[in-house]
């Protein structure tokens, strides 16, 4: 692919960056020792942890992606960045705090891809699905998700069924991950429908005291391959404009033109 330099970018309340790398394409050993020089001496320890290839791989990709485009915005050395989980175990900045340096960013990772979302001041949340290698037993929704959402599932023909499942999921873990608590909030607590084929809304039960109206979502195909939710903390300018870079880190980038299957209505 064609890479365009590395230029230095502003984070803004007003724009979100979501990077996406294909670990599987990133294979130089000679890369992989570059990105292995940008981490702890903890983080180097626990690539090794893995078991399989794929997920060591995965592992140090993911490492080199956050240290390296979070220096994109801010005057930090890769090596620099320091980073602690949230109670809910949300990775964050542990060496600057948000009032400094404003960054919000949220990971996500399936079989082959590494999403990236990066914004400024705005609670936010990534969640990426590989559609092709992942396949469920829509038993998982019958105890997860929400009745309204049960039902619709059923209505959808056969051979659709999986592809909804993972409409549903990608919204869900794209909420939960923008809110920071993880799998602390119940599933069903809360539910997505869609008023027509490109719009979605979000309903929140009562008991988990959020208003639904705080949060704009995107989907997205970045491939026929892997299905992708965005889910944004609203702000009082409006909702922010996404730009989609697929990148290797310490190479390039190129943006990226993928279809939007469903947003938020007035987006």
């Amino acid at each position: 692919m064609t890479l365009t330099p590395r230029d230095t970018l502003v984070a803004s309340e007003r724009h979100i960056d979501v990077w996406l790398a294909y670990y599987h394409d990133i294979a130089d050993p000679e890369l992989h020792r570059n990105y292995r020089a940008l981490l702890t001496e903890e983080e180097r320890g626990k690539e090794f942890r893995f078991y399989f290839p794929d997920d060591q791989r995965r592992y140090l990709v993911t490492r080199a992606l956050v240290r390296t485009v979070l220096s994109r915005y801010l005057h930090v050395q890769p090596t620099d960045w320091r980073f602690a989980n949230n109670r809910y175990g949300r990775p964050e900045i542990a060496n600057l705090s948000r009032d400094e340096c404003g960054l919000s960013f949220n990971i996500s990772h399936t079989r082959g891809l590494i999403a990236l979302g990066v914004t400024k001041h705005r609670e936010l949340g990534v969640d990426v699905e590989n559609l092709r290698t992942r396949e469920v037993a829509l038993g998982v929704a019958d105890r997860f998700f929400a009745k309204t959402e049960v039902d619709e599932l059923a209505t959808v023909p056969k051979e659709r069924q999986q592809d909804r499942f993972f409409e549903y999921w990608t919204f869900k873990e794209s909420y939960i991950k923008a809110r920071g608590m993880g799998l602390s909030i119940p599933l069903g607590q809360f539910s997505f429908h869609y008023p027509h084929e490109r719009a979605v809304n979000l309903a929140v039960a009562p008991e988990l005291g959020d208003d639904a109206s705080r949060w704009s979502f995107w989907q997205y195909r970045p491939t026929d391959e892997y299905l992708m939710a965005v889910c944004a903390e609203r702000r009082a300018e409006g909702a922010p404009t996404i730009a989609l870079r697929k990148v290797v880190p310490l190479v390039g980038e190129e943006g990226v033109e993928a279809r939007v299957l469903k947003t938020s209505e007035g987006i």
